[in-house]
């Protein structure tokens, strides 16, 4: 009952009661002019990319500066954030869901100096630490999951080709010169932590042979019925094996039935399931959120495999810059990529962008629910 002597009061339970435990309320943490507008926003403009200007009812403005960042930072490169947003902010900033930085200012006179002190920022090696852009009709910057870094189960790297990437279609990320936005995101397995699945192009982490089984170990260091019901498809029995003579409480795989997920690997070390030959990656394009033309749309595989190279992984980030290219020159504008490959025919798609159709990329699946619920907010009476 030490709760009881601490001073706890059964009858008067939020008496004394600790509630600093977890994050703040994030509405402690708005600029006043956001605090003070919310909910009365009359219209917003993009007047550059990477600078947004959102104007309320009362006549007020603010400004916002977007910089694309990176999903992993170090502790030196936040404080130097916290430093830039008490400098010009007055100790305001925020992310994005694409791993944006954006500051926020509440006067136009103080937008040019900001970009003039993030433009000289840079590292060592001369890129920029806080590029502007990632707004509009250009390449957003690239949402992603942790890849080898920080998960157990990821078929590639997330930073490592998302890094690739983005220095290939660095100027896009800079300018307005596409149809419509492109959203690009990666996820390094199919478990999908990032949005890859409603995405205009899609980078995702495969697995292609199922889980190695270390016999000897795997009853010692593993809860056996977890590893079985960890399994969506059923592909995994118990089993008994014999090493050395000794009989041992196992586990059997139907590599038939496994779709390489990964979750029996979470619930079992002793199920690895990454391999050099096996593990590579898939591009898929076509998908997006919008309502806005057409209905939400999922990602259709373009690539069906194609091997980790890392450092660089070239051959992934040249199919995604030609795929990028192909559609800034030939898409109509406010055409987002999936409505543009719809309206050409995804023939015409695979030819304009040099990709190899094969019998793995053949997308016959129709859910019932595609027949009979409403899923979009568009309608026809």
């Amino acid at each position: 009952m030490a709760f009881i002597s601490s001073g706890y009061n059964p009858e008067k339970p939020m008496e004394n009661r600790i509630t600093d435990i977890g994050p703040r309320k994030y509405d402690e943490f708005y600029p006043p002019v956001i605090a003070a507008n919310k909910g009365k926003w009359l219209y917003h403009e993009i007047l550059q990319p990477g600078v947004l200007v959102h104007v309320a009812e009362s006549g007020d403005e603010v400004y916002t500066v977007r910089c694309g960042g990176a999903r992993l930072m170090t502790t030196a490169h936040i404080l130097e954030i916290c430093e830039i947003a008490d400098k010009h902010c007055g100790g305001h900033v925020r992310w994005t869901t694409r791993n944006n930085i954006e500051f926020m200012v509440d006067n136009k006179s103080k937008v040019k100096p900001l970009l003039d002190d993030l433009a000289g920022r840079k590292f060592k090696g001369g890129s920029f630490k806080f590029p502007v852009g990632g707004t509009g009709a250009g390449v957003s910057n690239i949402v992603h999951t942790q890849g080898w870094i920080h998960c157990h189960t990821p078929a590639t790297d997330a930073s490592g080709p998302v890094k690739a990437v983005m220095d290939e279609v660095f100027a896009d990320f800079q300018n307005h010169r596409m149809p419509a936005p492109v959203r690009v995101s990666l996820a390094c397995c199919l478990n999908m932590c990032g949005a890859v699945h409603c995405s205009d192009i899609a980078i995702l982490g495969y697995h292609r042979k199922p889980p190695m089984l270390d016999h000897e170990y795997l009853d010692k260091m593993c809860e056996i019925p977890l590893a079985i019901a960890a399994c969506p498809t059923a592909a995994i029995k118990p089993s008994k094996v014999e090493i050395n003579g000794q009989k041992l409480n196992s586990v059997a795989v139907n590599n038939d039935r496994c779709m390489y997920c990964g979750n029996c690997y979470t619930m079992c070390p002793s199920m690895p399931l990454a391999d050099t030959e096996g593990d590579g990656i898939v591009i898929m394009a076509g998908g997006k959120v919008s309502n806005r033309i057409s209905a939400p749309k999922f990602s259709k595989v373009v690539v069906a495999f194609i091997p980790n190279e890392a450092p660089r992984w070239p051959k992934t980030s040249q199919v995604i810059k030609n795929m990028i290219e192909t559609y800034a020159n030939d898409a109509r504008k406010y055409e987002r990529l999936g409505d543009w490959a719809e309206r050409i025919g995804w023939e015409r798609f695979f030819e304009k962008c040099e990709l190899d159709f094969t019998h793995h990329l053949i997308d016959d699946f129709r859910d019932p629910a595609y027949y009979t619920w409403r899923q979009t907010t568009q309608f026809k009476f």
